[in-house]
């Protein structure tokens, strides 16, 4: 399978499972949005006021809504026509978001140093040439201006990877396994659904970042605060290993 038609099965998934996956979404979005990447996202992002932002991969646009309620100029783009209908009728109309239909793989509609941020929460593993999806965040940023995105940790979620439980189902370890393997896998969201990723090593992630032009400020790997787990106790096996990572990089030196 070519990474067009790659790109063309993961869109048609994600339009079957956008209803599903939105009913999941509070104005907080899911549960491991809300605990792991919305405290961290938003402590990289700082004061969004009056900039230019795009959210690239909106989703049903949770992310988005924050970002405009905050008085931040907000584009929101998705690849999935379903969920650029969901985040539509999600959005108040006093909201300023222009949505559009499109992949962050060929974003050719917008033009050049349009955006001071861009973020990308939970997308880039979804997208087969993520490297042409590095060079457009590349082209569309000011000079200066900031890419956070966040993805499943590469270390960790591969795509032979869960946990070793007994017989009783206590949980013992974290497996993993394959994780030089770069390419497509299928991994299983909500009851039924199983949904095309994209695994790369973090090597590949870092060269590639490096060779589009991007300079590092900080990597991220969200744990959860003791507010949260308070709230969400479960959630204290997530000491054990890390789910997610979030990249913050600069254009320009």
């Amino acid at each position: 399978m070519n990474q067009y038609s790659q790109t063309e099965e993961a869109i048609k998934r994600w339009n079957h499972f956008a209803d599903t996956y939105a009913a999941q979404h509070t104005e907080q979005g899911d549960l491991h949005k809300e605990v792991f990447l919305n405290p961290t996202l938003l402590s990289l992002m700082g004061t969004v006021k009056n900039k230019h932002v795009l959210d690239a991969g909106c989703g049903e646009g949770y992310l988005s809504r924050i970002l405009a309620n905050s008085e931040a100029h907000v584009t929101a783009v998705d690849y999935s026509s379903r969920m650029i209908e969901i985040a539509k009728g999600r959005t108040p109309q006093h909201l300023s978001i222009e949505y559009k239909h499109g992949n962050c793989e060929d974003l050719d509609f917008l033009g050049d140093e349009r955006f001071d941020l861009i973020i990308s929460n939970m997308v880039i593993q979804d997208l087969p040439n993520f490297e042409k999806a590095f060079q457009e965040m590349y082209r569309l940023l000011v000079d200066g201006g900031c890419f956070i995105f966040s993805i499943l940790h590469p270390c960790f979620i591969t795509p032979e990877s869960g946990w070793e439980k007994t017989t009783d189902g206590e949980k013992l370890h974290w497996n993993v396994d394959h994780y030089f393997y770069e390419g497509a896998y299928e991994q299983r969201l909500g009851e039924t659904e199983r949904m095309l990723l994209f695994h790369r090593t973090l090597t590949t992630y870092l060269n590639t970042l490096i060779k589009t032009g991007f300079v590092l400020d900080c990597i991220e790997e969200p744990k959860p605060s003791k507010e949260m787990l308070k709230k969400y106790p479960s959630f204290e096996e997530d000491f054990r290993c890390a789910d997610f990572i979030v990249f913050k990089l600069k254009k320009g030196h």
